[in-house]
């Protein structure tokens, strides 16, 4: 049990981080899935344009839930060189979205809505490998003055 402990206690800010990660991650999923099959199942914008969208709004929301909670500790180095660069890498993950999802739609030739979500969630599951890693990487950066662990004396010393 006292192994459980220490390696709890060593790595308890990664696993705290981890968790709000994934919440903020889960809540963004569902929106992303839900608007996803409304815009592509009522609007009819297609399987690329509503993952575009769908995508588009999820991020503005992970964007915001990981700023403000996830990574709050962590250095803010400008809320528009952050916002585009989250942009950007969610860009780049998005691609595995659009990928999967143009691979079933268009390749494999399958249209119903099993294989288009199913494609959906294993874009998803690559997107958030890489945005995890890219966000620690270049988002949120670590705090470049450490923290203090105990507060200063507050005597002032003199030498003579």
């Amino acid at each position: 049990m006292d192994f459980a402990k220490r390696l709890y206690e060593r790595f308890s800010s990664l696993v705290h981080e981890l968790a709000k990660f994934g919440s903020i991650g889960a809540v963004a999923f569902l929106l992303d899935t839900g608007l996803l099959n409304f815009c592509n199942v009522v609007l009819d914008f297609g399987p690329l344009t509503s993952k575009v969208v769908a995508t588009t709004i999820s991020t503005t929301f992970a964007y915001l839930g990981n700023r403000f909670w996830t990574f709050r500790e962590r250095e803010q180095s400008g809320l528009r060189r952050e916002y585009f660069l989250f942009f950007l890498l969610n860009g780049i993950a998005l691609l595995f979205g659009m990928l999967t999802i143009g691979f079933t739609t268009y390749t494999l030739n399958l249209h119903d809505s099993l294989s288009f979500n199913i494609a959906n969630i294993v874009g998803v599951g690559f997107g958030t490998l890489f945005r995890y890693w890219s966000y620690k990487k270049w988002v949120f950066l670590e705090a470049t003055d450490p923290i203090p662990v105990e507060l200063p004396d507050g005597g002032v010393r003199q030498d003579r």
